[in-house]
Parts: C-alpha cells; structure tokens; sequence
C-alpha cells in the first residue's frame, strides 16, 4: 500500500489531534537532547544526580540538564518516558513502513539520489547523505535555539491555538518557500 500525500496528512493531523487529547503535546527535538545526555551519562556517570531539593528530584552538572527543576536531568536518568519512546517509534515506523512497501508493484522508485538532486549536484550517494546529515543538524540546531521543533511549535501548537505556534509556522513557510523555489526553480520534480 502507497498513501498519497493528502491520506499521509490526514493520518497524520489524526495522531496528533489523538496526542494532544489523550496524553499530551508533541515535541521531538527535545528528545535528541535527552538522548545525547543519555550518551553523555554513559561516559560520566556523574553528570546526573538525584537531587531532593529540585523539583523533578535530579540534578544535573550540566546546566541546560538541570533546566526547569532538572526536568531534562530526570529525562536522562529515566527515559523510558512517552516522549521518548514516541520518537524512537517514529524510526520504527519508518522502517516497518519500508518493508511493507518495498518491491511490491505500482509503488515508486525509490531513489537514493533524487533526481532534483542529481541534476543540481550530480549523482554521488555519499554528498546527498552528507548534505541531508548537515541539513538535519542545521535544523536540529535552530529547533533546539528556538526552544521547540516542527511538530512542537507549529503542529502541536497550532492545534492548542498558541500564539507562538502561528509566528513558528509563518516564520517557517517565509523561509520555506523561497528555498524550494530556488532549488525547484526550473520546475523539475522526482516524478518524472
């Protein structure tokens, strides 16, 4: 089975209208940091403490860790949380949803390297990875500054009417926008 885009966007405006309803709002970016201070706590174990007088009871030596009554320290010493576990499904969805897909007829080719790409850039693997790899961390980056990502500020708060959620999505689409027609800008898609 091959959703279009219009079933993806329903399925997915579904599931966090169902998040935001039963358990509570979407983030993920928030979860890299958790997961690079879980990395971080293997290496120094110190790093993350149990702390009676914080709010979340732990503390932590590093002070973006101990934000918020130590909220992301206790994230770390204990990430089997709903978040977490929501984001590391996201990856296993992915994959799930790859191989009931793969090879079955009337589905797209899959490309490593799209075609827009090829054309801009040539038709190296590696320098599409590397790109997507920097692209992501640029993102993860501004979505850690702006203290929320996509799913966060513009769809989770949107749906919750925040004000922040608006100027986020509108911010996104001002950039958004003119970057694709600049890579776009011949029309060209994957589709042909």
């Amino acid at each position: 089975m091959y959703w279009n885009w219009k079933m993806g966007g329903m399925m997915l405006g579904l599931s966090f209208f169902l998040a935001v309803a039963l358990i509570k709002p979407i983030g993920v970016s928030t979860q890299f940091v958790i997961a690079g201070g879980i990395m971080a706590a293997a290496v120094n174990p110190s790093l993350v403490q149990k702390d009676e007088k914080t709010q979340s009871g732990y503390s932590s030596t590093n002070a973006y860790l101990n934000k918020s009554g130590g909220k992301y320290a206790k994230a770390v010493a204990k990430p089997l949380t709903y978040s977490f576990v929501f984001v590391l499904s996201m990856f296993l969805g992915g994959l799930i949803g790859r191989l009931f897909t793969k090879n079955k007829q009337n589905n797209p080719v899959v490309r490593q390297v799209p075609v827009v790409h090829s054309r801009r850039f040539g038709n190296n693997a590696m320098l599409r990875y590397t790109l997507s790899f920097a692209g992501g961390v640029i993102v993860l980056w501004g979505a850690r500054l702006a203290g929320g990502c996509t799913s966060g500020h513009m769809m989770s708060g949107i749906m919750q009417t925040s004000v922040s959620g608006y100027l986020f999505a509108a911010a996104t689409f001002l950039i958004a926008i003119p970057t694709a027609l600049l890579f776009y800008k011949s029309g060209e898609t994957d589709n042909e």
